[in-house]
């Protein structure tokens, strides 16, 4: 395998256990644009992790979990999205990485950043609290990226990859997410660097991805975060 340059990780899901706190977010959420869908009526896969889980690696992207799992409407599908980092932020659930994801980070002797759609003041709070912020190089959250430019569109990963490098051309870079639309992603930024790069995707299977019925598949898939470390050795 190539030399890698790089690695770029996803947050939820994938460094962080971030379902309880978006959870109870997203009913926050529905309780302004989808009263209706609260309470007695609140979806089945926001009553428990397991279900949340669930739907969240079956739905292709967030718009789809919205309104296909969620039962909301396009329009109020369109008028959650800009509240997602205002609401995020007002939470206080605590949120924890994954078992090992600290010592992964800090032994990868590398560029490292993270494109995401949480917020990338939540993202920084986390790293801070973990003491391995300055092991990345570059955060992108949603509120960096235009609304049309959300994942999987590559606008998010370029951007990224753009605060770590002058010039982008021969680089290979892994990208590591827990969801199809992260295997897509990858492959955008892909189509998006010059002729001699690459973008590896591997996939966190560990917070539960089931990468079988999946249109865009990974090169990698890890059960646990040190396992990325031996793929970087390849």
């Amino acid at each position: 395998m190539r030399k890698i340059d790089a690695v770029l990780w996803d947050y939820d899901g994938t460094l962080v256990n971030s379902v309880p706190k978006n959870i109870d977010t997203t009913i926050q959420i529905l309780s302004v644009v989808a009263p209706r869908l609260t309470n007695g009526n609140l979806p089945d896969c926001l009553k428990t992790e397991e279900a949340y889980h669930i739907a969240n690696h079956q739905a292709k992207n967030w718009q789809d979990l919205y309104v296909n799992y969620y039962g909301m409407t396009e329009e109020e599908m369109l008028e959650a999205g800009p509240l997602w980092t205002e609401f995020q932020l007002k939470n206080t659930t605590p949120v924890d990485l994954f078992s090992e994801i600290e010592q992964t980070i800090k032994a990868i002797d590398l560029p490292q950043g993270i494109c995401s759609q949480n917020s990338s003041e939540n993202i920084m709070g986390v790293l801070n609290k973990y003491q391995i912020s300055s092991k990345m190089n570059a955060v992108i959250g949603y509120d960096d990226v235009p609304n049309n430019m959300q994942k999987p569109f590559p606008f998010g990963g370029i951007k990224c990859l753009e605060q770590i490098y002058d010039r982008l051309e021969n680089k290979t870079i892994v990208y590591v997410g827990d969801h199809e639309g992260d295997v897509e992603f990858a492959r955008n930024i892909e189509r998006e660097l010059c002729e001699n790069s690459k973008v590896i995707a591997v996939t966190a299977m560990y917070s539960g991805a089931n990468t079988k019925k999946w249109k865009y598949q990974p090169d990698f898939e890890i059960t646990k975060p040190s396992e990325l470390l031996e793929i970087l050795k390849q």
